[in-house]
Protein backbone atom coordinates (compact mmCIF):
# COMPACT_ATOMS: atom_id res chain seq x y z
CA UNK A 1 0.00 0.00 0.00
CA UNK A 2 0.95 3.83 -0.74
CA UNK A 3 -0.37 7.10 0.39
CA UNK A 4 -2.04 8.75 -2.96
CA UNK A 5 0.15 11.84 -4.37
CA UNK A 6 -3.17 13.76 -4.18
CA UNK A 7 -2.62 14.38 -0.18
CA UNK A 8 0.43 16.01 1.57
CA UNK A 9 1.63 15.63 5.18
CA UNK A 10 1.54 18.84 7.14
CA UNK A 11 2.45 19.94 10.37
CA UNK A 12 1.51 22.94 12.59
CA UNK A 13 2.30 23.15 16.17
CA UNK A 14 3.08 19.61 16.81
CA UNK A 15 -0.20 18.45 15.03
CA UNK A 16 0.11 16.48 11.71
CA UNK A 17 -2.63 16.84 8.90
CA UNK A 18 -3.12 15.24 6.17
CA UNK A 19 -4.35 17.50 3.29
CA UNK A 20 -6.21 16.80 0.14
CA UNK A 21 -5.02 18.61 -2.85
CA UNK A 22 -8.41 18.77 -4.18
CA UNK A 23 -8.37 15.11 -6.69
CA UNK A 24 -10.34 13.51 -4.01
CA UNK A 25 -13.88 13.27 -2.87
CA UNK A 26 -12.92 14.23 0.82
CA UNK A 27 -12.86 17.23 1.40
CA UNK A 28 -11.38 17.55 4.96
CA UNK A 29 -8.37 16.93 6.51
CA UNK A 30 -7.02 14.17 8.95
CA UNK A 31 -5.53 14.86 12.04
CA UNK A 32 -3.28 13.36 13.79
CA UNK A 33 -1.02 12.27 16.27
CA UNK A 34 2.70 11.30 16.41
CA UNK A 35 2.00 7.55 15.87
CA UNK A 36 0.05 8.82 12.78
CA UNK A 37 2.38 10.83 11.30
CA UNK A 38 4.98 8.27 11.66
CA UNK A 39 2.51 5.59 9.48
CA UNK A 40 2.09 8.40 7.12
CA UNK A 41 5.88 9.02 6.07
CA UNK A 42 6.53 5.51 6.08
CA UNK A 43 3.60 5.46 3.82
CA UNK A 44 5.28 7.29 0.97
CA UNK A 45 6.62 4.39 -0.55
CA UNK A 46 5.11 0.71 -1.27
CA UNK A 47 4.93 -1.10 2.24
CA UNK A 48 3.06 -3.90 3.90
CA UNK A 49 0.81 -3.26 7.03
CA UNK A 50 3.33 -5.94 8.92
CA UNK A 51 6.20 -3.80 7.82
CA UNK A 52 4.14 -1.00 9.16
CA UNK A 53 4.01 -2.60 12.17
CA UNK A 54 7.30 -3.52 12.42
CA UNK A 55 9.31 -0.35 11.63
CA UNK A 56 6.64 0.89 14.97
CA UNK A 57 7.83 -1.55 17.30
CA UNK A 58 11.65 -0.71 16.33
CA UNK A 59 11.02 2.62 16.92
CA UNK A 60 8.13 2.88 19.84
CA UNK A 61 8.44 0.99 22.95
CA UNK A 62 4.52 -0.33 22.84
CA UNK A 63 3.62 -4.02 23.15
CA UNK A 64 2.98 -5.34 19.84
CA UNK A 65 -0.48 -6.01 20.39
CA UNK A 66 -1.19 -2.18 21.46
CA UNK A 67 1.13 -1.42 17.86
CA UNK A 68 -1.10 -3.67 15.64
CA UNK A 69 -4.32 -2.29 16.73
CA UNK A 70 -2.78 1.73 16.27
CA UNK A 71 -1.79 0.81 12.98
CA UNK A 72 -4.90 -0.93 12.04
CA UNK A 73 -6.71 2.02 13.43
CA UNK A 74 -4.87 4.58 11.38
CA UNK A 75 -5.27 2.78 7.89
CA UNK A 76 -8.99 2.22 8.61
CA UNK A 77 -9.28 6.22 8.99
CA UNK A 78 -6.80 6.32 5.73
CA UNK A 79 -8.71 3.81 3.47
CA UNK A 80 -11.95 5.41 4.49
CA UNK A 81 -11.08 8.65 3.52
CA UNK A 82 -9.37 7.44 -0.36
CA UNK A 83 -5.90 8.65 0.85
CA UNK A 84 -4.16 5.04 0.50
CA UNK A 85 -4.10 2.61 -2.69
CA UNK A 86 -3.85 -1.07 -1.83
CA UNK A 87 -1.70 -3.11 -3.58
CA UNK A 88 -3.05 -5.92 -5.95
Amino acid sequence: MKLKEDFIIQEIDGTHFLVPLGGEAFNGVVRGNETTAFILHLLSDEISEEQIVECMLREFDAPREVVEEDVRLVLDTLRSVGAIMDSE
